[in-house]
């Protein structure tokens, strides 16, 4: 078993987000994971993740707040407990349009080794 308590998480510097706080829950310098990775982001008002594609399968889960996520012309927001699958290489931006601060809990494969 492994335990990060979160204030010992690791802070990170994710790509092309700006006005977000993120930290590493599990997996890379978090602690061994195998498949995926999990992360704790804190979006302040205003903050976002400018459009780029995932780098691998994605999974997020808005903790608190609100959340928009935008993906080819499709674009939804997410509240308290709505969650979202993004295929790997699947374009996306975030933004949290509200006044409040969002939370979002990250979910990311770990890419694959080559045979």
């Amino acid at each position: 078993m492994h335990v990060t308590r979160l204030a010992d998480a690791p802070t990170y510097k994710a790509a092309l987000h700006h006005g977000v706080t993120t930290l590493r829950l599990q997996g890379l310098e978090a602690g061994p994971t195998d498949r995926f990775w999990v992360g704790l982001s804190y979006y302040e008002p205003g903050g976002g993740a400018d459009e780029s594609p995932t780098q691998e399968e994605t999974v997020y889960v808005v903790l608190e707040g609100e959340l928009t996520v935008i993906s080819d012309s499709e674009v939804v927001s997410l509240g308290p407990r709505d969650s979202v699958h993004l295929t790997k290489g699947i374009v996306r931006s975030i933004e949290n349009r509200t006044v409040a601060r969002a939370t979002l809990l990250v979910i990311i494969a770990l890419a694959r080794e080559a045979s």
